[in-house]
């Protein structure tokens, strides 16, 4: 709203200045985090997590906050938030790729930040037969999915991936390229999902086919357009 005014305070001059600032912070991190390939799962919860670091200390920029300030920021996650200790880790993480690679500033040494107190948990773990009844629950593409994370141990990202060159029936494997830390792996495929790849797989290229066929015509339209106006 602050470019229709003619006059300003000094006050929105400085928001207006600190917003200018912000944006151009968060473009440099973004192009940081996708120049050294982080995921875009990683850039979102980066970015979220600076947001808040930013937002606690009253928008101040980083660069104007030493030490103090970020032993603050995650004493009060585990303080006054209680969040878990991975979600205080996760929090670090980004303000360390923060200031290590985006400002090029070395704070995160002998921080003395209270650290969220790491709870042991049992694992909470489906049999066969009640992980059986939660899969033959659904129908379809989810269970198709659902077979897939269980049967072939994909993660959930992997598995929306999933590329029909990726899979070989005549081996019963499929190739996982580019999973978490930027590796490839192969992993089995069961006898028993096959029959609903095939499906699957059949119904994807009948979406895929039409609009190609579709897109197919319309370019051939333009250039016989574009040809007889040549001729004109």
């Amino acid at each position: 709203m602050f470019e229709y005014l003619i006059f300003r305070s000094n006050e929105e001059v400085r928001m207006m200045n600190r917003s200018a600032g912000d944006q151009k912070l968060f473009a440099v991190i973004v192009n940081v985090l996708r120049r050294k390939h982080y995921s875009l799962k990683t850039e979102r919860s980066y970015l979220s997590w600076i947001k808040r670091f930013i937002g606690y200390h009253h928008m101040r920029h980083p660069r104007d906050m030493s030490k103090h300030e970020i032993e603050s920021f995650l004493t009060h996650l585990a303080v006054d938030r209680k969040v878990a200790s991975s979600t205080q880790n996760q929090a670090f993480n980004a303000i360390l790729f923060l200031y290590r690679d985006v400002l090029e500033i070395d704070l995160m040494q002998d921080l003395n930040a209270v650290r969220a107190k790491k709870q042991t948990r049992i694992p909470v773990v489906l049999s066969h037969k009640e992980a059986m009844k939660v899969i033959n629950s659904l129908t379809g593409v989810h269970q198709t999915m659902a077979k897939l994370l269980y049967g072939c141990g994909l993660r959930l990202m992997e598995c929306l991936r999933l590329r029909v060159k990726d899979i070989d029936f005549e081996t019963n494997c499929i190739t996982i390229f580019d999973g978490k830390g930027k590796k490839d792996r192969v992993v089995m495929l069961p006898e028993t999902i096959k029959p609903f790849m095939r499906e699957q797989i059949d119904l994807s290229l009948i979406h895929i086919s039409e609009p190609t066929r579709l897109l197919s015509i319309s370019y051939a339209v333009f250039c016989l357009k574009k040809k007889n106006t040549k001729k004109l």
